[in-house]
């Protein structure tokens, strides 16, 4: 089993990244975590105060969890992963059977933040993109899948997206074995990303 991290600030691509990735092996040979199923469970949080919890840091994420759940992999065994609204910012009752693949592909902004995480990948992999893009991306994603509009998005990105990543995210990128600029549209570098895997799954079997 190969575990590949993908990361990278919010709106870089990382998503655009791994459907490449996943569009150019064999049907059925990856599986993939996001980060953002494993956001600790907020349902305990009066619903006026939840949104001001700040989800870009590495606290609020349940890292024990996707830590143990890659080890059940790596032996073998299906997994129950979490999902996670963003309309309420709670964990939800349903999960996602994930069974063990050849390729586990852990995808989110912070997955190089944390250092078991890091020590179980095999390949660390940075999608990074310019600030001015990223932010175009998110405005347009979260007013349409998280209800928020323009000024809201523009607040957050202000409060608390640019400072987080600052601190957290953008310092993760000395950890990558292979950085992708321009997100998702470089073509070359996901196509080096995609030879490589290919090659070390050769080797496997």
């Amino acid at each position: 089993m190969l575990i590949i991290g993908i990361a990278g600030g919010t709106g870089s691509g990382k998503t655009t990244v791994v459907n490449k990735i996943i569009n150019s092996l064999p049907a059925g040979e990856v599986a993939v975590l996001p980060q953002d199923s494993y956001y600790k469970d907020s349902s305990h949080i009066p619903v006026e105060e939840r949104s001001k919890i700040n989800f870009d840091e590495p606290a609020a994420i349940e890292w024990s969890l996707l830590v143990e759940h890659i080890r059940q992999l790596k032996e073998g065994r299906d997994i129950e992963m979490p999902t996670y609204s963003y309309l309420t910012c709670t964990r939800q009752e349903e999960t996602v059977t994930v069974a063990p693949r050849e390729v586990v592909i852990v995808e989110g902004i912070l997955v190089l933040t944390d250092p078991v995480l890091r020590e179980m990948m095999d390949v660390k992999v940075f999608v990074d993109a310019d600030a001015d893009e990223r932010l175009i991306r998110v405005i347009a994603r979260d007013c349409v899948e998280r209800g928020r509009t323009p000024i809201m998005v523009l607040n957050r990105y202000q409060d608390v997206l640019k400072p987080m990543h600052e601190m957290y995210i953008e310092p993760s990128k000395r950890y990558a074995d292979l950085i992708v600029p321009q997100g998702g549209s470089n073509v070359v570098a996901i196509q080096l990303l995609t030879d490589y895997i290919e090659s070390r799954l050769r080797r496997v079997q």
